[in-house]
């Protein structure tokens, strides 16, 4: 199995302190792994156990590695940011009091850049065969914020990717090599689009399809 140095966790959990984000959770997987799955930042759940995906979300991909014949064992999962950035807001309780509470947010480009050093590692020394963005932000923090993952989802791009500019601290420079990469949908995605569900599973297939004749 696969995890970063301590030291590079060290930089991340500093880079990001001041944020409204909590906890830190490590990607997870083997070093040559089949998929490396980018999502964009734990949540609740991630945060209590300390492993990626296993919400709801976490429930719904595992669903989707399995229509091609993949496991969590077989992949690499990571995200853009490792701390659950949060919002506060008020809950209802069935005795009608209120009570405030966290709820998960998507992650801001300033906690994307804080936390680029901690997916610039594991871009850098892990082996996937494929890369798979899950969502705009994982998608966006390799490919820049003109990708769209309702243009380009179920597609094998083949492109350079983003990584820290290290001299400035607050851009992206173009790696040399070229990374393959299929976006797709998050699949927490289709809790609140449905419709997103046909082309969610095509673009799985599609996966399974580009792995098979990668051999």
């Amino acid at each position: 199995m696969f995890r970063i140095p301590e030291s590079i966790a060290k930089l991340g959990k500093e880079r990001i302190k001041g944020f409204p984000v909590e906890g830190f959770v490590y990607g997870e997987g083997p070093q040559k792994p089949e998929l490396m799955l980018i999502g964009e930042a734990p949540g609740e759940f991630e945060l209590v156990d300390g492993i990626p995906f296993i919400g709801r979300a976490g429930k719904e991909l595992m669903k989707s590695l399995a229509t091609i014949g993949l496991t969590r064992e077989n992949v690499y999962i990571t995200s853009a940011v490792r701390s659950r950035p949060y919002r506060w807001g008020t809950k209802k309780e069935r005795d009608g009091t209120t009570t405030e509470r966290k709820y998960n947010r998507p992650p801001t480009q300033k906690e994307i850049l804080a936390h680029a050093p901690v997916l610039d590692y594991e871009l850098a020394n892990l082996e996937p065969r494929l890369i798979v963005t899950l969502g705009n932000v994982g998608l966006q923090r390799l490919l820049g914020k003109e990708a769209k993952v309702t243009e380009l989802h179920g597609q094998l791009l083949e492109r350079p990717i983003q990584y820290l500019n290290e001299l400035e601290d607050t851009t992206f420079n173009w790696t040399q090599e070229t990374y393959r990469i299929v976006p797709t949908f998050h699949p927490a995605s289709v809790f609140y689009r449905p419709s997103h569900r046909p082309s969610l599973d095509a673009d799985w297939l599609e996966i399974g399809r580009i792995l098979g004749e990668m051999g």
